[in-house]
């Protein structure tokens, strides 16, 4: 009996100690698991939006803060380089480029720029504060509102080692990109557990995209080709058919993203009417810094003032640059410039986005030209966040 009574003790023993050791070891595997699933340290933000949208504008309005690190459109590299491909068989590659700037891996340039180069080799390079200010550029503090003209002149001899350098001292790393025509693809990335990525998709009246590339034809003609597959043949659009593909993108963006999307989406999509942000700036400004993890400064805030309420809406050499402009009146332009022919082929073309993203449609001319009466419905509260969206409303 004795024996009996000590090999059952021995038993308990062994059974509190197997108990205590798989104890610690679920222990430690949850510490190990709750580590696995933080965040990373930076926050990623993609302005996914297309060409004469006023996305360089929001660009800006995230570059110029002192916690970004911010690139326009990098995947040019991609289009020109791969140019009689079409936009979807270069998706991929777009994507791959965009997560390794996200993770700043610039050695993913090394396809598409030559072997010794600096950081004027970068398209658009000097529209970004942070390749203009330290560690990039010694000629500018974080602080400070920096210019494109200003950064070429000080700043295009530096080492193109400095953006890679540049890029991991920043919290944030905002990529503004025209080059995504479907959600899905993006969804890589959305679910990568090394990047923190939020989107926000900037859309603007398709009437008034219009009348923007119109002052651009030349220089959207090769991207054009790519959009319609013409391998490598560039193309004027008169008739239309890259803005077909382009207002048939913003609604497949936008259906994706608020109805039914999958969870991992949950609080990363924001949607943005250009004319909603000239109209009411810091609101709207507000809203995306909240949505981006930032905040508004006394600096900004002046700045943002000033290149809102400049005079006229801009001249046709100024098309691809960011200059102090009434933003308003540029939204509006489009109804006194474009023919009210010219009007009731996009909105053949371009009626189910202009319906979805919030538009009024006009039946004659003297709608078109009348300015009272206004062409951008209100928007609902929270409308276009993740959340929001009843499909019944």
């Amino acid at each position: 009996m004795a024996r009996i009574r000590i090999s059952s003790t021995i038993v308990i023993l062994f059974v509190m100690v197997q108990t205590g050791f798989l104890v610690f070891m679920y222990a430690r595997y949850s510490s190990f698991m709750l580590q696995s699933e933080e965040k990373p340290s930076q926050v990623h933000i993609l302005i996914l939006s297309s060409w004469r949208s006023g996305s360089s504008f929001v660009g800006q309005l995230f570059s110029q803060h002192p916690s970004v690190f911010y690139l326009m459109e990098p995947a040019w590299h991609v289009w020109v380089t791969m140019y009689q491909n079409s936009a979807r068989v270069l998706h991929m590659a777009v994507r791959d480029l965009v997560r390794s700037v996200f993770l700043c891996d610039m050695s993913v340039f090394d396809a598409y720029m030559p072997w010794k180069r600096n950081l004027s080799d970068l398209f658009q390079w000097a529209v970004s504060r942070a390749l203009c200010s330290a560690p990039a550029c010694d000629s500018f503090q974080r602080t400070d509102i920096t210019s494109e003209m200003a950064c070429k002149t000080l700043c295009g001899r530096y080492p193109f080692t400095k953006v890679e350098e540049a890029c991991k001292t920043y919290s944030h790393v905002v990529i503004k990109e025209v080059r995504f025509f479907d959600l899905k693809v993006l969804y890589p990335l959305l679910t990568d557990p090394s990047l923190n990525l939020k989107i926000i998709h900037l859309v603007r009246d398709p009437r008034a995209v219009v009348k923007s590339r119109e002052q651009s034809v030349k220089a959207l003609a090769r991207d054009n080709g790519i959009v319609l597959s013409t391998n490598g043949t560039k193309v004027e659009d008169s008739k239309y058919k890259v803005m077909q593909e382009i207002c048939r993108s913003h609604v497949q963006i936008y259906e994706t993203a608020t109805l039914k999307p999958p969870s991992f989406l949950k609080d990363r999509y924001l949607m943005i009417r250009f004319e909603d942000l000239v109209r009411d700036p810091l609101s709207e400004i507000s809203e995306m810094y909240k949505f981006a993890d930032l905040s508004l400064t006394p600096t900004l805030k002046s700045w943002v003032y000033n290149i809102t309420h400049g005079q006229g809406p801009g001249k046709k050499k100024e098309a691809f640059k960011i200059t102090s402009r009434d933003a308003v009146n540029v939204s509006q332009a489009w109804r006194n410039v474009l023919s009210f022919q010219k009007i009731k082929k996009i909105q053949e073309v371009c009626k189910g986005a202009i319906n979805m993203l919030g538009y009024q449609l006009v039946d004659s001319e003297k709608e078109q030209r009348d300015l009272s009466l206004d062409l951008v419905l209100p928007r609902r509260q929270n409308q276009f966040s993740w959340s929001s969206f009843n499909p019944k409303n």
